[in-house]
């Protein structure tokens, strides 16, 4: 079972959680870790700390971890979540 782990920052754990319901994962836990399970895989919100970047600039910075049945469904939940998560500035 391909697995691969991953840093998002500045994006609400809340959010990152409904972002795999919105791929159609359902809930299996509902406290650290955090687990999404869907059609041929799984997503795990593994942890969530708070990073400074200066004294007075602190991000949360949330790590999950992706598997599935095979490279092609992690490759397709990966492509999917990250549509999700991009943020666009302006």
């Amino acid at each position: 079972m391909p697995v691969l782990d991953l840093e998002f920052r500045g994006i609400n754990r809340n959010h990152l959680g409904m972002y795999f319901e919105e791929l159609g994962g359902r809930t299996v836990t509902d406290s650290f870790p955090y687990i999404y399970q869907g059609e041929g895989w799984r997503g795990e919100i593994i942890q969530e700390n708070l990073i400074s970047i200066t004294s007075t600039f602190k991000v949360n910075s949330v790590h999950i971890r992706f598997s599935a049945e095979d490279d092609f469904t992690l490759e397709e939940l990966i492509k999917n979540y990250r549509i999700k998560t991009r943020r666009i500035g302006g």
